[in-house]
């Protein structure tokens, strides 16, 4: 078919879901209790560029909520996911290992 797989997106979803949990300064990333993808078009052919944001929605003290979007090179929203890590026990005795960086509400 020359798309890419919705399987190798899925991943991606987990991925980009863990590295949003990641960026709030936890040590660890907790395990998933739920991923969903949706397909909206297919994503490109290879050699196409596909674009993905990530974002942590919410975090609690059990679960963090995370969004998964993906773009083709014209700019258009080809999937997206979400992604519910639970994160109990993934903060350091003091919190946050590392806190996030001033300037990364600006990242692009």
């Amino acid at each position: 078919m020359q798309t890419i797989h919705g399987g190798t997106l899925a991943s991606l979803v987990d991925l980009g879901g863990s590295l949003a949990v990641a960026s709030t300064g936890r040590f660890a990333t907790g395990v998933s209790t739920d991923l969903n993808v949706t397909y909206l078009s297919p994503g490109g052919k290879p050699g196409d560029v596909l674009k993905g944001t990530s974002i942590c929605e919410k975090i609690g003290k059990t679960l963090a909520f995370t969004t998964v979007q993906f773009y083709n090179g014209k700019g258009q929203l080809v999937a997206r996911g979400s992604h519910t890590k639970y994160v109990a026990g993934t903060l350091g005795p003091d919190g946050a290992f590392v806190p996030p960086p001033e300037w990364a509400d600006e990242v692009d």
